[in-house]
């Protein structure tokens, strides 16, 4: 089966490809360095010609929010109506748990946008929901400074290993479309204050850590499950535990 992998260079696209490549599937690695650019739709007949199963996991190259919307909105029409004029069966999304719940937070509209307009495009479509990787958190404590001390948030955040969400990714890839979200997380849930200072600590930060529940997490304040699945919810918990990540 042809599988196109939209963003399949970056860092889940790679692994994704090696593990779709592994179960005998034609993967093509689709990104403007390869010559499939969604956003103006340069090379993507081509890329989808013969194409079963198309896989976005693209992200904008700047996260400034007027610029992830257009970003996201012009990508996922382009693809919807390559997809259509190719007779793709399966569209295939990565979007992150929460998306509905942080208003303030660019990044998240964005993603809700994406969102509702791949349940508009026509083409049979899954939707799979992460939690934050492991490997960003270092990232989200560094982004947090304010005059000097990085201030984080109480609330809870139950990070994921790459590794998973591509093993994820690809399970869904190859299921039948479910017409709808799921969701993923990693094993075990932690207060993003705790775990982010571990990352900052393995990083080399020296900059102050202050605890602050009005932090700010990219634009919004956190609500206590602002970023984790909801109780009670059939999310898929990743195998990978963070103490075992950060041995890595």
């Amino acid at each position: 089966m042809k599988i196109v992998v939209i963003g399949g260079t970056g860092l889940i696209g790679g692994k994704l490809d090696k593990l779709l490549q592994a179960k005998g599937h034609e993967v093509l690695a689709a990104s403007p360095g390869t010559g499939v650019n969604a956003v103006t739709g340069d090379g993507l007949a081509a890329a989808l010609a013969g194409a079963q199963v198309v896989v976005d996991v693209a992200n904008s190259p700047s996260f400034a929010p007027a610029d992830v919307l257009d970003f996201f909105q012009r990508s996922t029409r382009n693809l919807g109506r390559a997809e259509k004029e190719a007779g793709v069966r399966h569209h295939v999304a990565l979007s992150i748990v929460g998306t509905d719940r942080l208003p303030e937070n660019g990044y998240f509209g964005a993603k809700l946008a994406q969102e509702e307009l791949i349940a508009q495009n026509g083409v049979p479509y899954s939707i799979l929901r992460a939690t934050q990787f492991m490997e960003f958190l270092a990232a989200i404590g560094q982004s947090s400074e304010v005059d000097g001390t990085i201030r984080l948030s109480p609330s809870l955040i139950q990070p994921v290993a790459a590794d998973d969400v591509a093993a994820a990714l690809a399970d869904v890839a190859l299921a039948t479309p479910i017409n709808g979200i799921a969701e993923l997380a990693g094993p075990e849930a932690f207060p993003l204050e705790q775990i982010v200072r571990r990352a900052l600590a393995a990083a080399g930060e020296q900059r102050p850590i202050a605890t602050d529940p009005q932090a700010r997490y990219f634009g919004s304040v956190l609500e206590h499950g602002s970023l984790v699945p909801a109780p009670g919810s059939k999310a898929r918990l990743g195998a990978i535990h963070y103490d075992a990540w950060l041995k890595r």
